[in-house]
């Protein structure tokens, strides 16, 4: 199989709060939801990391496997561990706590590319996660995605900022300079406003598509997204749940936003189907084990 999406960055092993007080193991990491998200929605998917020859490494090839996900490209070593974060919930929401330093993703740079499998690639997925672990990590990021778009692909990135990886002013210099050289900006709105500096929407969208990329869906959480392009914009509502864990809702989206993409849908109806498939994500605990399969989605979608 060659992947239509590829996306690259840290798969991480997650313990994620329970009512009780307990913890569920499960899988994360942004990227890789993302990629089991799109593979979910049908799309040819594969993934580019490095992770731990261990136990977490391998659950990760087998949940990878068993979701149809190529895995040429995923190297595992023996001289670094798989990551792993901790997710708790307050009144303010989720919380995350990583235990990441020095892990197997982070120290992937350039030269450990699949320069092949990125040249075959339809669209490369990566985000501000992917490039915030380490500095070699930025520079490997930086160079995967020359390396797709010198071979006709595409590019998105999702902002996914997060302050405890990197200072604010490091992160919006490389978050900006990734985000001028891609094709489809995925950015929420929070971390949007923090990046940027402005609030309003448009004008955040405006920002990105004077960077140069081709279409903005901007995630306003509950108000659904701002979907932009050079030629025409909209806001695509979003969908009403009970909600008990917002985990990877983000990533839900992308995933399914882009395998939408590649099956032919225009960047608005991309969006109504991601905005469906990230609502149902949030009624279940983790990341993996809530993120919908095409079924569910589309049922979802023929209630309105």
């Amino acid at each position: 199989m060659t992947p239509d999406i590829l996306c690259l960055g840290e798969p991480m092993l997650e313990f994620n709060q329970q009512p009780d007080g307990s913890y569920l193991a499960g899988h994360g990491g942004d990227t890789s939801n993302c990629a089991i998200s799109a593979a979910r929605q049908g799309a040819r998917v594969g993934y580019v990391t490095h992770i731990g020859a261990d136990t977490f490494g391998n659950s990760f090839m087998d949940l990878w496997a068993k979701e149809g996900i190529d895995t040429s490209t995923v190297r595992q070593v023996g001289d670094a561990h798989t990551g792993v974060y901790f997710v708790t919930h307050g009144p303010d929401g989720h919380e995350f706590s990583y235990m990441r330093a020095g892990s197997a993703s982070s120290r992937m740079g350039p030269d450990d590319l699949p320069v092949d499998g990125l040249k075959a690639a339809r669209i490369l997925h990566v985000s501000g996660i992917s490039q915030g672990i380490s500095a070699i990590a930025a520079d490997a990021v930086f160079a995967a995605i020359e390396c797709v778009r010198s071979a006709g692909g595409k590019v998105s990135y999702d902002t996914n900022l997060r302050l405890k990886l990197w200072p604010l002013q490091r992160a919006r210099a490389v978050i900006h300079a990734a985000m001028a050289q891609c094709d489809i900006a995925l950015p929420g709105l929070d971390d949007a406003r923090q990046l940027t500096g402005l609030e309003d929407p448009d004008a955040i969208a405006d920002f990105y598509l004077r960077l140069g990329v081709g279409v903005v869906a901007l995630t306003l959480g509950e108000q659904g997204t701002l979907v932009a392009t050079a030629d025409e914009r909209r806001r695509i509502k979003g969908r009403r749940v009970e909600a008990v864990d917002a985990t990877a809702a983000g990533d839900t989206f992308d995933g399914a936003f882009l395998a939408r993409l590649v099956a032919g849908d225009d960047p608005f109806d991309a969006a109504r189907y991601a905005n469906a498939a990230a609502a149902l994500s949030t009624q279940g605990y983790g990341a993996v084990a809530p993120i919908p399969r095409t079924a569910a989605v589309e049922s979802f979608l023929a209630e309105e």
